[in-house]
């Protein structure tokens, strides 16, 4: 790989960062659901972010799938979910989520799998 190459990749990456960096920003303070690339998914608060996608969760907590039991909550209480392992990020509609919620007992599905590149 010759220098200019390597040059070119890192300005897109940073460029893509502070992209989604700003793309970040209206989800301050405001429930978030995030998918890492091993397929865990994460609810919390949006509480901060920095230039590397890192996030900061406030009252957090793990929804755990299962085919033979209902959804589970795991609480993770103040969260950091690093940028590189960040595959989905989102707004959570509230009223929505809550409604999803009493459905938790009766949901049975297979966990996400971890995301592969190729």
């Amino acid at each position: 790989i010759n220098a200019e190459y390597m040059g070119h990749f890192l300005s897109v990456y940073f460029f893509s960062l502070i992209r989604m960096s700003q793309a970040l920003e209206p989800y301050v303070d405001k429930l978030v659901a995030c998918v890492t690339n091993d397929g865990r998914h994460i609810v919390g608060t949006l509480r901060g972010f920095d230039q590397c996608v890192n996030l900061v969760l406030e009252d957090s907590h793990e929804r755990v799938y299962s085919t033979v039991q209902g959804v589970e909550e795991v609480p993770l209480g103040l969260y950091i979910v690093r940028g590189d392992a960040l595959a989905v990020v989102g707004q959570v509609d509230e009223a929505a989520d809550a409604a999803f919620q009493q459905t938790f007992p009766d949901v049975r599905c297979e966990p996400l799998p971890s995301i592969t590149h190729h």
